[in-house]
């Protein structure tokens, strides 16, 4: 379950920078070439064997970041996560074994909904905020209000994630369903392989003119 304080941070950045680091020594010029462009969630996809470690580098050397562990699939990588300081875990599906371990191991998890049956299994599980996904193709915001209604008295919070890019962005936040969008634009693994941190901080700096534009309707 993601307490209070960690969803006001989510709440104040609106945006996550969602990325997937293949070299450790690129996770604190990332990090700080977003920090700079005014996004301070980032969630680092396990989708490598450097995940944890660029996770434990950003949150010991960019500590103004909430670094939280994507694309968390098992038990193992709960662990895994939790043992670098993650903040937060984030999973595309409601895997029942990797959200008994999260809260096994205390680790403020948000697991994959795309259908109402999804987020009766988050429920069972005490969670608390919810990724969306894949937002777009499952049917984009309309599709997330139809499914949210039926939990509207539980204050659940969500964060939709695939298919979301500057051009919709603003959408996404105008909804009091959502408490921060992840954005897998800002910072995409080409140019972080390129060292490129000018063009992820300019993507990031108009991603986050976007967000100070909107408020919740």
């Amino acid at each position: 379950m993601f307490t209070p304080e960690l969803i006001a941070k989510l709440e104040k950045s609106r945006l996550a920078a969602v990325l997937t680091i293949e070299n450790p020594d690129n996770a604190i010029p990332v990090a700080r070439a977003l920090l700079d462009g005014g996004v301070s969630v980032i969630e680092l996809a396990f989708r490598t064997p450097q995940a944890a470690e660029a996770i434990q580098r950003i949150r010991e050397n960019v500590p103004e970041i909430t670094i939280g562990a994507g694309t968390v699939l098992n038990p193992q990588q709960v662990k895994d996560a939790a043992a670098v300081g993650a903040a937060f875990g984030v999973a595309p599906g409601c895997n029942p074994r990797t959200l008994r371990a999260a809260q096994d191991c205390r680790l403020p998890f948000a697991p994959g909904v795309a259908t109402p049956t999804d987020i009766e299994i988050a429920l069972e599980h005490r969670c608390n905020v919810l990724k969306f996904f894949p937002a777009e193709t499952s049917g984009g915001l309309a599709h997330l209000n139809n499914i949210a209604t039926p939990f509207a008295h539980l204050g659940l919070r969500y964060f939709p994630l695939g298919g979301i890019n500057a051009g919709n962005l603003a959408m996404y936040l105008q909804s009091p369903l959502v408490a921060c969008v992840g954005g897998s634009w800002l910072a995409k693994p080409d140019v972080v392989q390129k060292h490129d941190w000018e063009t992820i901080r300019r993507n990031a700096a108009e991603a986050m003119t976007i967000v100070r534009s909107i408020q919740p309707t």
